[in-house]
Order: C-alpha cells, then sequence, then structure tokens
C-alpha cells in the first residue's frame, strides 16, 4: 500500500506538472517522443487515477472490517469519521487528490505502531523532531508568560486575590476545616497524654520548664535555703513542668470545631492597617515568584541540546 501510494502520488505530481505549458515544451524538446506517448494517458487520467481509488477504498473498507471485528471504537460507525482523510484523499478530481499525502502518514504510523519499521531513529525523524519541540516551546512560553503578565498586572491593580480566597474558598469550606482541626488537635492531646507518644513532648517541655526556673532570680534564691533548697526547686521544676504538660493537653482536648468556628469567624472578620499591610507583602511574594517563573519560563532549552 505504501508503495502503491508512492506511486499514486507521483502520477499525480507529474500529471499536474504536465498540464503547464512550460513542462510539455521542455518534455518536447527533451524526448518528442515522451510527449506523444503520454498525451493520450494525461487526457484519460482519472480513469487511472480511478484504479489506485479503487484498491485505496477496498483497503479502507478492509480495514473497517477488522476494526469493527476487533471493536476498535465505541460504534461501528466511528471509523470513517476518525479516518476521514482517506476517504476524502479518494476523490479522484480536483485538489483532494493531495489530501493523499495524509495517507502516507497515516500508514508510516501504524508501520512505527506495529514495530515494523523505526523512524525515530532517522536523521530526518530526529531534525523534524527537534524543531517540532523548538516551535512548541516557543510558543507555549510565550503563552505562559502572557498569562502571568496579566495575572501580576492583575496584582498590582490591587486585585483583591487573598481577599478572595479567604471568603469564596475557604469561607465556604469553614465546617469542613473547622471539624478537621479540631480532630487533629484533639488527636495530638491524646497524644501528648500517651506514655509512650508523649514522652518526647514532654522531655522537651520539662527541659524548656527547667531552664526558665533555673534562669528566674526568684526562684534561684531557693538554693540559698541550706539542706532542702536543691530538693525544692527540683520538686518546683517537676511540678511546673506536669502542669504545663496537662494543660496543653486539656487545652487540645477541649477543643471543639464550634469553638474553632467561633475564632475563625472573629478572626475573618477582623481587618485592620496590619493586616492590610500583611496582604500586600503577601502579594508582593506572590508577584516576585511569578516573576521568578516568567524567567525560568522563558529560557530557550532548545539551545542547550545544540
Amino acid at each position: 500500500m505504501l508503495g502503491l501510494l508512492i506511486l499514486n502520488l507521483a502520477l499525480i505530481l507529474f500529471d499536474s506538472l504536465y498540464a503547464t505549458d512550460m513542462v510539455r515544451q521542455s518534455l518536447n524538446q527533451l524526448s518528442p517522443s515522451l510527449l506523444d506517448w503520454y498525451k493520450p494517458l494525461h487526457a484519460n487520467f482519472i480513469l487511472i487515477d480511478l484504479v489506485f481509488v479503487g484498491i485505496f477504498l477496498s483497503e479502507f473498507m478492509l480495514r473497517w472490517i477488522v476494526a469493527i471485528k476487533r471493536k476498535d471504537y465505541l460504534r461501528w460507525y466511528f471509523y470513517p469519521f476518525i479516518h476521514w482523510y482517506d476517504l476524502v484523499g479518494c476523490i479522484p478530481v480536483g485538489g483532494a487528490r493531495f489530501l493523499r499525502f495524509l495517507r502516507l502518514f497515516s500508514i508510516l504510523y501504524r508501520l512505527q505502531k506495529y514495530q515494523i519499521i523505526d523512524i525515530k531513529d532517522t536523521a530526518p525523524y530526529r531534525f523534524l523532531a527537534f524543531y517540532y519541540q523548538v516551535f512548541v516551546e516557543e510558543v507555549s512560553d510565550r503563552v505562559v508568560i502572557k498569562v502571568l503578565s496579566d495575572a501580576q498586572d492583575d496584582l498590582r491593580q490591587g486585585s483583591p486575590l487573598l481577599s478572595d480566597i479567604t471568603n469564596k474558598v475557604l469561607a465556604s469550606r469553614r465546617p469542613v476545616l473547622c471539624q478537621w482541626l479540631a480532630s487533629m488537635l484533639v488527636h495530638s492531646g491524646h497524644t501528648l497524654t500517651d506514655e509512650k507518644s508523649g514522652e518526647i513532648v514532654r522531655q522537651h517541655v520539662q527541659a524548656s520548664v527547667s531552664k526558665a526556673v533555673r534562669d528566674n532570680t526568684q526562684v534561684a534564691r531557693l538554693r540559698l535555703v541550706p539542706v532542702l533548697g536543691g530538693s525544692v526547686e527540683k520538686m518546683l521544676e517537676n511540678a511546673v513542668s506536669d502542669i504545663v504538660v496537662q494543660s496543653l493537653a486539656n487545652l487540645l482536648l477541649d477543643v471543639t470545631p464550634d469553638k474553632l468556628d467561633q475564632l475563625l469567624e472573629h478572626g475573618l472578620g477582623a481587618s485592620n492597617q496590619q493586616e492590610q499591610a500583611l496582604d500586600q507583602e503577601m502579594l508582593s511574594v506572590v508577584d516576585e515568584c511569578l516573576e521568578l517563573l516568567k524567567s525560568h519560563v522563558g529560557k530557550q532549552r532548545w539551545k542547550d541540546a545544540l
């Protein structure tokens, strides 16, 4: 089929060139006998082309039947719509003939798909693939940079991005977030009170409290008490450590979704100059991140391959 297709395309190209006066005059100078021999073929070329069309349509119908038996598509009538170029290229008149070039790529694709040939290992394929990647990269980079630049302009003009995220995204999911956060905090409280899993936290709290107690000037005076000063200081350290750990555990275990919702309600409703300054700083961070992203996207990586 590939050989027949190449032969047919060569005949179509030659016949199209033969229809011009310049080619006929050149052929007349080179070989008048060839010109006289091909003249009746040119006059009846559509009949010659119909022979190729009949072969191509037969092959198309055979592939359609195979596709139906193999159930390649969801519906049996999808095949001609998906392979429309095969049908349109079989029209034996006008410029539709040159659509048979698409059949050439279709056959090469199937040969590559079934590993009969390996086009990827050829120099023309590597050449075309490289410049195709260059084209795709250049176009996609420009599109991405344009989108990021529009986003930056929107942010610089005072876009209420953070406010929209808070009110439209987070606020609508606040009950779920409160439930999740409360369950996490309660779980942390149970972990803290557990004998094994909470040992690391208790040791850390005890070390921090011990350091704070030792650095306290009033507690340091207990060391001046003869005999009992060191013991009292140690007992105080242990008592304060236990109180801090137990208070933290009780605080976590006492958290409920309702309390978190009240806290978030108060926090979402608050607005002052410090929060506005923080929002502006966050927008500046986003703007700088977009600028860095644009610089990375705009890098022409295809030049590294050269």
